[in-house]
């Protein structure tokens, strides 16, 4: 133990130290040349420290230890409690960017907050920090792969607007000298399952697969947006792994599309490089760290960094590659305000954490995610209507929230928010998601005397999602699914509740698509629900009761049955998503009923602009979603017809609005063999315009370009 007059003077001169003004303290310069300066000033173990997504603190220097590592998919996760707003294929759904905007405008709001009380506290550490890994904006090409709730759907073009507005939410504005946060696109790049596969799969798309469908969002998060992260993802890329490929990140990603930003790794994607099993590219840890350093990778997420001064030493890497990197580290903790404690935000008081507004606002984007796909009659339910409610998810506070989600304080559920409705409710579980909880003949028993059924159907995040969190159940491998139908047992219940002569209102709770076909033929009302956050029971109530009017679109395709879904490795778009699949879906992309009813008019354009009228010919107001697609006739590989606009529009019962949406170049990117990418093409095209992607519900003009 040192004695105490040696240890004084320790601290007298770590206290001078860091009382001493460096040039990268002074907030008058830029931050590129603060930079530099400290870069100067750090010895080669700071600097490999400061690479890695937990710093250490460099007390001597005055830097604070600081965690890259943290979430904010649908509210401020893994970090207590916050407004847990409902998964982001649901907010997908409602077709709304301003809506969306406004939630992650909410939620960079707690997270400044909670970033400040932590920081207060102590050494910020994992899921406290201010840069944050979201959006996942990975095409959920095929319904089995668990992380698709993460994302915005199947289609490039509503990936790429929900993601531009998730990052606008988060960041703030561009002008501001202090960002709010930092977003992340991500996993970059043509990452969508298997999960079992992902830390040794090498994804081949062919050139335009890889342009049309599995980059677009990722360029108008960098090119537009202004995005300041981008994760790498686990899997391979033409041989190379994403964290060290020299056409994703050199040709494309610095190149083409100019990012300066910071480059991080999904957790543990270096080791991958080398451990036995996965894509053994290289033979040793420092190998590993050499390669994902000098392709740009500023910021590991793992531990496969701390080799960087052997790999220095052993040749492998030079120091002026690392400060290369390092650079753009530093000036992103600079710009963020974190190196100097400055925060703008200071004054956001704590209240706003899951306060009274928040949670509102997850309850009104609930309402406008949920999507009815089919009613005959039954809803909206009158106030004296009793029902029952059965089903598995009917009272399941953690399927609501999904996954890398917060821990809410108040978790409204649809029994709870149906025992408002009705106080002398029945209510029997009935099922368990996979098992059978008594036998059907109680449960029929139970329900005597009551004609109409809510029935809480679907699965939960414990079944699908990310590898090793979900999983391992009959129908499920690795957070995947095997099969997109209910659950067997689910489906015998409701069928014997239609053979006992029962009315049923479905209401599915599931991340990804259902197969409901045999469903669909004895349920009187289908509800998808998707996980839709704290407030979700509540909504689902003001749907089926109808207060509010549905009017939520499905962001990807509801097949049939498992068996018209190609292999699930093979990463062609060929028999994809609405834009490719050449079979008959159950219900379509861009799909949803409401409880009235709309006509869109002839399609016109004028100055520039596609031009509509869209008539409520039925009792209720309600919102509709139009949406333009184009097409090419003559191109035979391209889209069947694929998205290019959309927007929302509130129409009152029995009056007619207009819809203007503009025509602009970008309307008209198409795949290029010449430039091998996708560029504004002229020639002919179809204008198709409705209130969903099948061709029934379309309304079509022949263009020129």
């Amino acid at each position: 133990m040192l004695k105490p007059q040696i240890l004084l003077a320790a601290i007298c001169i770590s206290v001078a130290a860091m009382a001493q003004t460096y040039p990268f303290q002074d907030k008058s310069l830029s931050p590129e040349q603060r930079a530099d300066d400290l870069i100067s000033r750090l010895t080669l173990e700071e600097k490999t420290a400061l690479t890695l997504n937990a710093s250490e603190a460099i007390p001597r220097l005055g830097i604070k230890a600081y965690d890259w590592w943290n979430e904010a998919l649908h509210g401020v996760g893994r970090n207590g409690s916050a407004t847990t707003f409902p998964m982001p294929i649901a907010m997908a759904a409602s077709f709304d960017d301003a809506l969306v905007e406004a939630v992650f405008t909410a939620v960079s709001d707690e997270a400044r907050v909670k970033h400040r009380i932590a920081d207060e506290a102590g050494p910020i550490a994992r899921y406290q920090g201010l840069t944050f890994w979201t959006p996942n904006i990975n095409i959920f090409r095929d319904p089995r792969w668990g992380r698709g709730m993460e994302t915005y759907g199947e289609d490039p073009y509503l990936m790429g607007q929900m993601g531009m507005a998730v990052v606008r939410g988060l960041q703030g504005p561009d002008d501001s000298p202090v960002r709010k946060l930092f977003a992340c696109a991500k996993h970059y790049a043509v990452h969508s399952g298997p999960e079992t596969e992902r830390h040794r799969f090498d994804a081949r798309p062919t050139r335009r697969d890889l342009y049309e469908t599995y980059l677009p969002a990722f360029k108008d998060l960098v090119t537009k947006a202004g995005v300041e992260q981008v994760m790498t993802a686990y899997n391979r890329f033409e041989g190379q792994p994403c964290s060290a490929n020299d056409y994703l990140i050199d040709t494309v990603l610095r190149g083409k599309w100019n990012y300066k930003g910071v480059i991080v790794s999904d957790c543990w994607a270096v080791a991958d490089f080398y451990i036995k099993g996965r894509h053994e590219y290289v033979e040793t840890k420092a190998e590993a760290a050499a390669l994902a350093v000098k392709y740009g990778v500023d910021v590991e997420c793992g531990h496969a960094y701390q080799a960087i001064p052997e790999a220095i030493k052993a040749g492998l890497l030079t120091e002026a590659e690392l400060d290369r990197n390092l650079k753009r580290v530093i000036i992103a903790r600079i710009r963020l305000g974190e190196m100097d404690s400055v925060d703008p935000w200071a004054d956001l008081p704590e209240s706003i954490v899951e306060g009274p507004d928040n949670k509102a606002l997850a309850q009104f984007v609930a309402e406008k995610s949920i999507v009815l796909l089919q009613n005959k009659g039954i809803l909206p339910l009158a106030p004296d209507v009793p029902v029952a409610l059965i089903g598995p998810n009917a009272d399941d506070t953690t399927m609501q929230w999904g996954n890398y989600s917060p821990i809410p304080k108040e978790t409204i559920t649809l029994l709870a928010a149906l025992k408002d409705r009705q106080k002398e409710l029945k209510y029997v579980k009935g099922c368990g998601h996979l098992d059978a909880a008594e036998p059907f003949d109680g449960v029929l028993a139970a329900l005597d005397g009551v004609e109409t059924v809510v029935f809480a159907s679907g699965i939960t995040p414990f079944l699908e999602g990310e590898q090793g969190d979900a999983g391992g159940f009959p129908g499920f491998e690795g957070g995947d699914r095997t099969v997109i139908e209910l659950p067997q047992v689910q489906r015998d219940l409701i069928a014997a509740l239609h053979e006992a002569g029962k009315k049923i209102i479905l209401v599915n709770f599931s991340g990804s698509a259902m197969a409901l076909e045999k469903e669909a033929a004895c349920c009187d009302a289908i509800i998808q629900a998707w996980y839709p956050g704290q407030m979700g029971g509540l909504a689902i109530a003001n749907i089926l009761y109808g207060d509010c009017n549905p009017s939520g679109k499905l962001p990807l395709t509801f097949y049939a049955s498992t068996g018209q879904l190609p292999d699930f490795s093979d990463y062609s778009m060929k028999d994809r998503t609405y834009r490719f699949f050449t079979g008959k879906p159950q219900w379509v992309f861009g799909y949803g009923q409401s409880y009235t009813t709309f006509k869109i008019g002839r399609v016109h354009v004028k100055g520039g602009n596609v031009v509509v009228k869209v008539r409520n010919t039925g009792k209720f107001d309600g919102d509709e979603v139009v949406q333009l697609y184009i097409s090419r006739k003559k191109d035979k590989d391209g889209p069947i017809r694929t998205l290019r606009a959309y927007k929302r529009v509130f129409v009152p019962a029995g009056e007619t609005v207009t819809v203007e949406i503009p025509l602009t170049e970008e309307t008209f990117l198409w795949w290029s063999e010449k430039d091998q990418d996708m560029v504004p093409t002229h020639g002919r095209y179809v204008l198709q315009v409705g209130s969903s992607s099948a061709k029934e519900d379309l309304r079509c003009r022949r263009y020129r370009f």
